[in-house]
């Protein structure tokens, strides 16, 4: 993430991280015949973001499978090193591994809850930004009750937090994304990233009295196993929550063409400048609706990328809402899955008419 609450991002490195950068430039000291460096040369970016450290979002990130610097160690040389005093923006990123012998994300956040007098000036925060890969996905990101950090910092105008539903470790217990923040007078964004959202954390998060949001955006997920549907935003659809809601953003949707649907006839619709449906599974059936409906050409920008629309129907949405003067993202068309060849259904212990439920959306582990 190059940008965080319109601020170019910086690290704050591991001593790990130093250690292996540092050993890097070794290895391209050797390959060059120089002799290798004792220490890191300057780093000219670095020097200008610790002479003005309120021009950047700060991230902290320990490496993964780390042991020699803890969370608690780690934070107190930031705070040493750095006059977080002015700074605004700070991201915690991958700074947990929840097991026997490492830092837990409830941890993390009372630790940084307790050094919380250090960032009197701090308004935007993304807790758990982790980065998923083929071998750490969203779903393994563990997280907390981030409730604590709302009511630790008052003056946040921007929260983003990444994590599972929950996850569950053996002899530790299971680690769960909560939310119980009954009123926060200055949050104006406020982003909630995962696989599948708990459809309890949506109601909580809907039942919250946030006056000056202006920006929504939840990574719905799976509708499947007891993830959110359509029905748990009810109040957010009728409008009665968030009156300043002017971006909403229902990303990640396995069920797009239900939420075009609820959108549709919702009077939360008519107040919004910006929906983002994107990373979702919008069919042709959707756009029919979303072309149909003379509220969504009142939209500035809508964006559908990723989506399940025919190239033709792509096409239509795409001219006639840049027609119509909304800034349309109609983009990462995908393709039905198909087995090319099955092979035997009887070896797949399926029906001869078995087809796989291909819409899917893009984040869905």
């Amino acid at each position: 993430m190059p940008e965080f609450a319109g601020l170019e991002t910086i690290d704050f490195l591991s001593t790990e991280a130093l250690a292996v950068k540092l050993l890097h430039a070794g290895f391209e000291a050797e390959k060059e015949g120089r002799p290798k460096p004792d220490s890191l040369p300057p780093d000219e970016r670095f020097a200008a973001a610790k002479a003005d450290p309120s021009a950047f979002a700060w991230r902290l990130r320990l490496e993964s499978g780390g042991n020699e610097e803890r969370f608690r160690d780690y934070l107190e040389r930031f705070i040493n090193e750095i006059d977080t005093t002015v700074i605004t923006a700070l991201i915690i990123g991958d700074c947990w591994n929840p097991g026997l012998a490492n830092d837990r994300p409830d941890e993390v956040r009372d630790l940084l809850i307790e050094r919380s007098a250090e960032f009197p000036a701090l308004s935007a925060l993304f807790f758990g930004e982790v980065i998923a890969t083929e071998t750490s996905k969203i779903s393994w990101v563990a997280q907390s009750d981030v409730s604590p950090l709302l009511a630790t910092f008052p003056r946040l105008s921007e929260f983003a937090v990444r994590g599972a539903d929950h996850m569950a470790f053996q002899g530790i217990g299971a680690f769960r994304l909560a939310w119980n923040v009954p009123r926060h007078e200055g949050l104006r964004r406020l982003t909630l990233q995962s696989h599948r959202l708990d459809p309890v954390v949506v109601r909580s998060v809907l039942a919250s009295e946030l006056p000056a949001l202006e920006h929504l955006e939840l990574f719905l997920g799976s509708a499947d196993n007891d993830g959110a549907r359509p029905a748990d935003l009810a109040p957010l659809l009728s409008g009665s929550a968030f009156p300043a809601l002017k971006n909403l953003g229902l990303r990640n949707g396995q069920d797009t063409d239900e939420l075009v649907a609820a959108l549709a006839d919702a009077p939360i619709t008519r107040r919004l400048a910006a929906l983002d449906l994107s990373l979702g599974t919008l069919t042709d059936k959707g756009a029919r609706v979303l072309l149909d409906t003379p509220i969504f050409r009142a939209l500035d920008r809508l964006d559908l990328h990723h989506h399940y629309m025919s190239e033709e129907m792509t096409e239509r949405v795409r001219t006639q809402f840049t027609d119509a003067g909304v800034d349309v993202n109609t983009n990462d068309r995908q393709e039905l899955d198909e087995w090319d060849d099955p092979g035997d259904p009887e070896d797949l212990g399926v029906e001869d008419d078995w087809e796989p439920d291909s819409y899917l959306p893009a984040i869905i582990d």
